[in-house]
């Protein structure tokens, strides 16, 4: 029995995760979780586990269901704290980090001391802080693993080789709601067309990375670090059907690859009972010859701009990745509240990487500190 604390419990990551979990009841304990404002699916995740300890973001809802729960063995706790507190919940052995954004940093490096395994769908924490985190988790000995479909294909393709005779990480994307959209065409599209993915069912942030294809560029941040890749041995290919979900070359020019149904069940199972695999029986087998074919197309920089932003910052290193998602989370939350077009959202990444002077090997308050400046550069812009 794996005891499992599981941030953002109520997003498409974490909705998932519970569907895991509960398809598995001999295998997976939920002991600790976290959530937003969403009380409702809160409630019924409190209702179908209870859980010994929820992290809520407000004091207000911590109130309300501490007194509602009162007769049962549950903690409430609310804030920053308690978000850390669920990371690092007593008896929890696998922290599956599915919030969205930069507050997953901190949870994850106290998870980390306190020797959790990490089970990492949130991009962020490796994109702001890569080398803290990676630093952080060999020093503690702790594992990382991927949870993204993405960097999952490719752990899986590596269980058994050797590292040392990996060539290249070919990471796939979709290409997002806009894919079949040149760029021309992209001037007054609307958030209902940009949350309109035509694969995955993923949350309103991700969704629109995906649109942008920033969602891909994290995911190369992000993959430098898991597998200690240069960025000039990443690639990334358009691949429509979501089949395929990454590749790995090897130096012998030998190609592994990992395919199924777009099914994020799949990498979030895999993660949670690594390195055995258990049965998904409501998953959906991949019957290839119902396709019939598969397309791949290179990608291109000039027309998703944001990857060109992700690779370019990744290279520069230090705080400059920071301020990459930081603007990004600021612009996409702007363009979600119809302040901005959709467009603006790369207008607003490159502005504020122009305007930054990089700091090498920042500590962690220096990260946090360059997060919150580049925050309030792109809002000032955008009010």
């Amino acid at each position: 029995m794996k005891r499992i604390s599981l941030l953002g419990a109520t997003g498409s990551i974490g909705l998932q995760t519970i569907d895991v979990i509960a398809g598995h009841p001999d295998q997976f304990e939920l002991v600790a979780m976290s959530f937003g404002r969403n009380v409702d699916e809160g409630k019924k995740i409190i209702n179908k586990f209870l859980p010994k300890f929820v992290a809520v973001q407000d004091k207000e809802i911590c109130e309300q269901l501490a007194l509602e729960y009162s007769s049962q063995d549950v903690h409430f706790s609310f804030g920053e704290q308690a978000l850390i507190d669920a990371a690092t919940y007593e008896g929890v052995e696998i922290v599956v980090n599915a919030v969205v954004g930069s507050v997953g940093l901190l949870p994850t490096l106290k998870a980390i001391e306190n020797k959790k395994t990490i089970a990492l769908a949130n991009k962020e924490t490796l994109v702001t802080a890569g080398h803290l985190v990676t630093e952080h988790a060999k020093k503690y000995g702790v594992d990382l693993l991927p949870v993204d479909s993405e960097h999952s294909a490719i752990f899986q393709c590596l269980q058994g080789e050797n590292v040392r005779n990996i060539e290249r990480l070919i990471i796939t994307a979709s290409g997002g709601s806009f894919r079949d959209k040149k760029r021309a065409e992209l001037t007054e599209v609307t958030v209902e067309q940009a949350l309109n993915h035509p694969n995955w069912s993923m949350g309103a942030k991700i969704t629109i990375d995906s649109a942008t294809m920033m969602n891909k560029g994290l995911e190369v941040i992000e993959a430098h670090w898991l597998f200690n890749m240069p960025y000039e041995n990443i690639d990334v290919l358009l691949h429509k059907e979501s089949i395929i979900h990454s590749l790995v070359e090897f130096r012998d020019r030998s190609v592994m690859a990992q395919l199924g149904t777009p099914d994020m069940r799949v990498p979030i199972q895999y993660a949670l009972s690594y390195p055995d695999r258990f049965p998904l029986p409501q998953g959906k087998s991949l019957q290839l010859w119902e396709l019939g074919k598969l397309h791949f197309e290179k990608a291109d920089f000039e027309r998703y701009r944001c990857l060109q932003f992700a690779f370019d910052s990744g290279k520069i290193g230090g705080t400059m990745p920071t301020v990459l998602n930081a603007a990004n989370e600021e612009a996409v939350s702007a363009f979600l509240e119809g302040k901005i077009k959709f467009l603006q959202i790369e207008d607003f990444i490159e502005r504020a990487m122009a305007n930054h002077r990089v700091i090498g090997q920042p500590s962690l308050d220096i990260i946090q500190e360059v997060d919150k400046d580049t925050r309030k550069y792109v809002q000032s812009f955008i009010s």
